[in-house]
């Protein structure tokens, strides 16, 4: 017991020296951000904001989880080369912010970062076998591991770049993200893992304040990416490791929001002969948008899915598959009553109208209301 409050002493103090660190070094990377020319300039209809806003927040949390990591966690070799690959990671989102990088040479440099930890002792040797039918509990990946350990670390790392596209929604839900693998490492006695991700939690919280709708400042690349390679990397060092039995469903769950809408775009912009790197407005939080929810609507509706997905991990870690089941249930229903209690009528009937419509009048008249609605919101 004096371990586990030692454990939890730690992770406290790992998460408070975070949050107070980023929260303070925040106006400092703005005024920073000012002089480098690192803004960002509403010139298209993905962007949610009217006003020009500084970018570089991702800067901010970044400080403010090394310091806690120096402090409090034990530099291990593998921690050594994941926190090498997260230097690099947010050295890329810093140039990208303040100049727009091509998109190919992001994405070789983000495979040359994951293959750091990947080849130090940060691998997916084996998970569960999804098909429940099959004789073999695990796939073994053996020489597999490193391919396999580098898309999965560059997946998620895209993966929390694209869903930042509403104030707060990406820093919000890596916090979500990260402490639902917390209060796992925490169960599973994991003392280092638990510490990293305290201190990852604390420099999003830490952050908050001024990435909440309306945003003073965005978190940008730097802060996207590097949130989404720290969580990539220690699912891999808390999940896939300790929890070999459930590994292929648990971080699936808990990146679940920003991988269904990763898959999602793939397959959407390769079906319309675009290149899966072209960015569109058609992402989870854009539909919301456009279903008449504003932004703060949306990101709480993201947030509590995240949140439900989140609990569901850590019931099926402690407690087995069936309680898993029954919780993700239950909230799924709660979630459902609530967002009826949260949106206005009006959304409710609006969208009601616009079915109406589109019954009626066909094809044809699908774009007709998403322009009108284009055009009350310019």
């Amino acid at each position: 017991m004096l371990i586990e409050n030692r454990l939890v002493a730690y992770v406290v103090l790992a998460l408070l020296v975070a949050l107070v660190v980023s929260f303070l070094m925040t106006p400092v990377v703005k005024t920073f951000a000012y002089k480098v020319g690192a803004i960002d300039v509403p010139k298209d209809n993905r962007r949610m904001h009217k006003v020009p806003i500084p970018r570089l927040g991702g800067l901010a949390i970044f400080i403010g989880f090394m310091v806690s990591i120096l402090l409090f966690a034990e530099i291990s070799a593998e921690m050594k080369s994941i926190l090498l690959g997260a230097v690099i990671i947010v050295v890329l989102g810093v140039v990208d912010d303040i100049m727009a990088l091509p998109a190919m040479l992001k994405f070789v440099v983000q495979i040359a970062a994951a293959l750091i930890p990947a080849l130090n002792g940060v691998q997916i040797l084996a998970f569960s076998n999804p098909n429940i039918f099959s004789e073999s509990l695990y796939w073994v990946l053996g020489g597999l591991s490193v391919p396999f350990t580098v898309l999965w670390i560059v997946a998620i790392t895209n993966a929390v770049n694209l869903i930042d596209g509403l104030d707060g929604l990406a820093n919000g839900v890596s916090a979500i993200s990260a402490t639902t693998m917390l209060v796992i490492a925490l169960v599973g006695g994991q003392t280092q893992v638990s510490i990293v991700l305290a201190a990852l939690v604390g420099a999003c919280v830490g952050f908050m304040p001024y990435n909440m709708n309306p945003a003073k400042m965005f978190m940008g690349d730097t802060g996207a990416t590097f949130l989404g390679f720290i969580l990539a990397t220690m699912s891999i060092q808390g999940l896939f490791k300790y929890y070999a039995v459930v590994s292929f469903v648990v971080p699936f769950l808990i990146l679940g929001l920003p991988i269904f809408d990763t898959a999602f775009a793939f397959i959407r912009r390769v079906a319309h002969g675009q290149s899966p790197m072209h960015a569109d407005r058609s992402h989870i939080h854009h539909r919301l948008i456009d279903m008449g929810l504003n932004q703060k609507q949306a990101v709480a509706t993201l947030y509590v899915i995240s949140a439900i997905l989140g609990l569901s991990a850590v019931v099926l870690t402690t407690s087995g598959e069936q309680k898993a089941m029954l919780m993700f249930a239950a909230l799924c229903i709660v979630g459902a009553v609530a967002a009826r209690v949260v949106f206005p009528r009006e959304v409710r009937e609006e969208l009601k109208e616009e079915l109406e419509e589109l019954k009626d009048h066909g094809h044809h008249e699908e774009e007709k209301p998403a322009e009108g609605q284009k055009d009350e919101e310019g």
